[in-house]
């Protein structure tokens, strides 16, 4: 083997190895429940973008991946400082959790972390704010999950939308689940 040849295949495999471990630092994959501390879950995968402290002193991180990225995964911290679990919570199973007319912007935070900044929408006409995610859905298809607050009746209702998201080929985007 020439040693171009050699510096190539070490070239490739080198970020091979960088991309995956960039992967399992996004989703925190490598993180073992029961073993890996609070301090782990963050120098693995980053600062969390909100944090919550319960009063038995568990916590709960916020990772949102967006907007790009389509998931937000919640790391929940035990009393003892130990990961319990690692959730990606954008899908339909935490989507249906919402309560119209029970829900709240504090529960909504903590069960699908914070939406996507640049399309958080205030209607003035209808006093209604409207937060909203990128996920891929049951068809591993982009779509946006969106949840408004009415502030006149308190009450919440959601959407969900595919929009006609197009790729440069003309054909929609994959998620890659």
């Amino acid at each position: 083997m020439s040693a171009r040849s050699f510096i190539g295949r070490f070239a490739s495999t080198l970020v091979c190895v960088i991309v995956l471990s960039a992967c399992a630092g996004y989703s925190g994959y490598g993180l073992k429940p029961g073993v890996a501390t609070g301090s782990d879950v963050i120098a693995t995968m980053g600062v969390p973008a909100m944090r919550w402290l319960d009063a038995d002193g568990s916590e709960q991180l916020a990772f949102p991946r967006g907007p790009s990225g389509p998931q937000t995964f919640m790391a929940f911290i035990a009393p003892d400082g130990r990961l319990q679990r690692i959730e990606q919570v954008l899908d339909m199973e935490h989507f249906a959790r919402i309560e119209p007319g029970k829900s709240d912007r504090e529960s909504v935070l903590r069960l699908l972390g914070p939406p996507v900044p640049q399309w958080t929408a205030y209607f003035k006409a209808r006093n209604e704010l409207v937060w909203e995610w990128q996920f891929c859905d049951s068809w591993n298809q982009l779509a946006r999950f969106d949840v408004l607050f009415d502030a006149s009746s308190g009450i919440v209702r959601t959407a969900y939308q595919r929009p006609a998201l197009m790729g440069l080929d003309g054909v929609a985007p994959f998620c890659g689940r």
